[in-house]
């Protein structure tokens, strides 16, 4: 995916997100249903920013989702370590009876949406329905992180329309900080100024914990309990 925007988010040395460009910003909660799956998501909060403006990436901030400084006072190491291959060169084709879907694993940051109905995997495997068809569609492009994409049995990839912006996901059900969700194609350049491959959907890590930074890789889910502080 290529990207005209004059926005950008730059991952600073050992320090925050420098977002660019009036990117708008608010706060998200993930709807869940009684068996833990994701269904939607609800808006918590619009936050007023313009020009450009700092969130936070070590997890520490007082003043969440914005940079405190406290990655100072801690010493947070946030060295980048994820790859800068493309979407295609990380993902894998499951082929089902009526629609496939590419899955890159890697990005999973686990909001849960493949769970629904059993899972996208079980319904590319074993459903032969239009029913199928529209509920792995939706389960994919719920995905924040955009780690699973729809395929028809034509080769048409379903991606959602995302205007550009941040949403900062609260994981409610499970009581935990999520990622920051980059949507609508904005650039992410890593601590050297190397751009990643623009993608439409990216979900960002918030907690400090990824082991593949700047990216969510779900760490923050050991850290349950953390918004009943």
């Amino acid at each position: 995916m290529e990207s005209n925007s004059e926005k950008k988010i730059k991952v600073l040395p050992n320090g925050p997100y420098e977002v660019i460009g009036d990117v708008p910003v608010n706060q998200l909660r993930y709807i869940g249903d009684r068996k833990g799956a994701s269904t939607g998501y609800k808006e918590i909060q619009k936050h007023s920013v313009e020009g450009v403006y700092h969130l936070c990436r070590c997890g520490g901030s007082h003043n969440k989702p914005f940079c405190d400084g406290t990655h100072k006072k801690i010493g947070f190491k946030g060295d980048t370590t994820a790859s800068h291959d493309s979407y295609d060169e990380m993902s894998v084709l499951y082929e089902g009876k009526v629609i496939d879907m590419l899955d890159a694993e890697s990005l999973c940051a686990v909001a849960r949406f493949c769970d629904t109905h059993g899972t996208a995997w079980q319904q590319v495997e074993e459903g032969d329905s239009k029913d199928t068809i529209e509920i792995v569609k939706q389960q994919c492009a719920n995905c924040p992180s955009g780690r699973l994409t729809a395929v028809t049995k034509d080769g048409k990839r379903i991606e959602p329309e995302l205007p550009e912006g941040i949403s900062i996901l609260e994981d409610v059900p499970a009581s935990v900080h999520g990622p920051i969700w980059v949507k609508g194609g904005i650039p992410i350049e890593d601590e050297n100024g190397r751009v990643y491959p623009v993608r439409n959907r990216v979900t960002l890590c918030r907690c400090g914990l990824s082991q593949n930074k700047p990216f969510c890789d779900g760490k923050h889910m050991r850290n349950q309990g953390e918004l009943d502080d």
